[in-house]
């Protein structure tokens, strides 16, 4: 990677690319996501490899890229990060060889001006950094430092986040509202940190991940509501729905230690094992409190795959 970050291009757009998947209907992500989606990609290496944001490509049957010159290629999968949620994919055929660096966000400060680049009508356009914060979400996912820019824009799926050198720092992943300046909240995208990845790539091409233990996935969709862990949906035929689990009941404790947070939540079930694991729960609904225990697994088990090669 060393020789690579000398790199720069002129026109970052050069190195986008649109995506666009199709989800089969009974896929696990069609009810949450939809059947069809949409979103950018950034090319990585003078090879063709693209990054993009994980849910624009979980469960996909068929993914079609698009260059910014407007040449057109079917695409495929090459690995799925469920921590950091990036995906790499490659096209069938040369959509051309620009591309994009990915750094490291450790030198990015609150206030920095950067770009979001995307491909199609989108553009490129400045942005501020408004924070560096731990982000949680509801499907079992932490990062300890997000990138967040605002004001928010709007088609801000697999944008790249990137520097006047045209080095990419990220990947756009949400549209939400933070607590900024005496906690006002405000309007923003999330971009996940590509760094969470650069040092894997070669080995998640090989390998279609990671080369570790995948954490313990429960199935469940857990929020932070006037203080409490509330569950508010759980995944068919996953650990939380075998073990009973309802949307509406409250996550008390994990292995007898008390949560108050989904970072907290998240962290202790992580900490007891790999996929597998068993993971004690204490839960609270319907005026009562019981204790069940998960058998979690590997979530990349749960998603449809596609066919693909081994890229290097």
């Amino acid at each position: 990677m060393s020789a690579l970050h000398k790199h720069s291009i002129d026109n970052p757009i050069a190195a986008m690319v649109t995506i666009s998947t199709r989800v089969p209907e009974n896929a696990l992500s069609a009810g949450l996501l939809g059947t069809e989606r949409t979103g950018h990609g950034i090319r990585i290496r003078p090879d063709g490899l693209i990054v993009t944001v994980g849910y624009l490509v979980i469960d996909a049957e068929q993914v079609w890229l698009t260059s910014a010159e407007g040449n057109a290629s079917s695409g495929y999968v090459i690995a799925q990060d469920y921590d950091s949620g990036l995906a790499l994919l490659r096209p069938t055929i040369s959509l051309g060889e620009d591309f994009l660096t990915p750094v490291s966000k450790d030198d990015l400060a609150v206030g920095d001006s950067l770009q979001i680049a995307g491909s199609g009508e989108i553009g490129i356009f400045s942005r501020k950094l408004i924070a560096k914060q731990e982000f949680a979400g509801r499907w079992e996912y932490l990062l300890d430092e997000a990138l967040f820019m605002a004001p928010a824009c709007d088609n801000w799926a697999g944008a790249g986040l990137i520097n006047n050198m045209g080095q990419l720092y990220g990947v756009g992943s949400l549209l939400l509202e933070i607590p900024v300046d005496n906690h006002k909240q405000t309007e923003c995208n999330m971009f996940i940190p590509v760094d969470l990845i650069a040092p894997y790539i070669d080995e998640m091409c090989v390998h279609g991940q990671r080369n570790i233990p995948a954490r313990p996935w429960l199935g469940s969709l857990i929020q932070e509501y006037e203080g409490k862990l509330v569950v508010v949906g759980v995944y068919r035929n996953c650990p939380a729905d075998r073990a009973g689990i309802q949307p509406g009941e409250v996550v008390v404790s994990v292995n007898d230690e008390p949560v108050t947070s989904l970072a907290e939540l998240f962290r202790k079930v992580w900490s007891l094992g790999s996929a597998g694991v068993e993971v004690p729960l204490t839960i609270s609904g319907s005026g009562s409190v019981r204790r069940c225990c998960l058998q979690s697994i590997d979530r990349s088990t749960i998603y449809q795959r596609q066919q693909t090669e081994s890229l290097n």
